[in-house]
């Protein structure tokens, strides 16, 4: 039984691009991994992906384009303000505008750059670069 399957599913991502593998799966799906691989995938991270139907849970198969040096789930989930996404931009990602926090907010996830130009503040979920 798995306790955290976001962190599951970008521990084994992160895992299949260290060996060098084109493709890789993630199980189980839930709509919060599909929305971050989507934010991953228009950062150019990952490649394509598509849910495959199996009889017990559903999961993902992700292409992966050897372009991530770290991902991983922040975990406590932490309150930022509006104005306070310097503070962990300092702390989860290596050097200024070099990878991505991902951002849980009451207008939906999305990327900390987004959520700074509109003003929102909300729950961190992950980071990638």
């Amino acid at each position: 039984m798995l306790n955290d399957p976001l962190a599951n599913a970008l521990s084994v991502i992160l895992n299949k691009e260290d060996a060098k593998t084109k493709e890789c799966l993630v199980k189980p799906s839930s709509k919060i991994i599909k929305e971050i691989l989507n934010i991953m995938k228009d950062n150019y991270y990952v490649g394509e992906f598509k849910e495959i139907e199996d009889s017990k849970s559903n999961m993902l198969s992700v292409q992966l384009l050897n372009k991530i040096n770290k991902c991983g789930v922040i975990k406590p989930r932490f309150s930022v303000k509006k104005d306070g996404y310097e503070k962990f931009e300092k702390r989860f990602l290596p050097a200024k505008d070099f990878g991505i926090l991902i951002v849980s907010t009451p207008n939906g996830i999305m990327t900390n750059d987004e959520a700074k130009k509109k003003g929102i503040g909300g729950k961190l979920l992950a980071y990638c670069y």
